[in-house]
């Protein structure tokens, strides 16, 4: 991601304006717009299984199930980003009447690439961590069949659970799912 050159700090308001206006993507923090980049084959195929995997899994259900382009407002933190994958399992709630900011995912999963991964790790998830609906956060490789489910335990501290290999599978209790890691690098990693 790369920041767009401008004038002056925008505000939320300004961004949201421009941002429904523009063919392209752009996150937003504390008043600096930035691209978003491209995604490799890979990227696409594992964010593409695992979204057709959950909304096939939820599709009979109250969950909301939004891939790549359903963007999310951080409150507290003047950020707005764009999740891989998004899910809410409760009555979705929008910032404001044009329903294309969600403000309370319970799953967020995020697709790692070497241009994002230190991003992800640090500072998105620890603005993520604020979002007070936000109950699970999976990261998963590209370069191998990883995932690693980070779940907001009673207490509110964040546990670690990690699923390596194929024959793996990753466990979502807070929309009630699971992925089984062939499936999700099928296309990827062929057996």
């Amino acid at each position: 991601m790369s920041a767009i050159p401008g004038p002056k700090s925008l505000s939320p308001e300004e961004y949201l304006a421009i941002e429904r206006a523009s063919r392209e993507r752009h996150e937003y923090f504390q008043g600096e717009m930035f691209a978003m980049g491209g995604a490799s084959l890979a990227h696409n195929e594992i964010a593409l299984a695992i979204s057709s995997r959950l909304y096939n899994a939820l599709r009979d259900t109250s969950c909301t199930v939004a891939a790549s382009d359903l963007r999310v407002r951080i409150s507290g933190a003047d950020h707005y980003v764009y999740p891989d994958i998004v899910v809410t399992c409760q009555q979705p709630r929008f910032e404001d009447d044009q329903l294309d900011t969600l403000i309370n995912p319970q799953a967020i999963i995020e697709v790692l690439s070497e241009s994002t991964e230190t991003y992800d790790r640090g500072k998105k998830f620890e603005q993520y961590r604020q979002i007070e609906s936000l109950r699970e956060y999976l990261l998963v490789a590209q370069d191998r069949a990883h995932v690693e489910r980070f779940q907001r335990d009673d207490s509110g501290a964040w546990v670690l659970t990690e699923a390596t290999g194929l024959d793996a599978a990753i466990e979502l209790a807070s929309i009630g799912c699971s992925l089984q890691l062939a499936e999700v690098y099928a296309r990827v990693f062929k057996q």
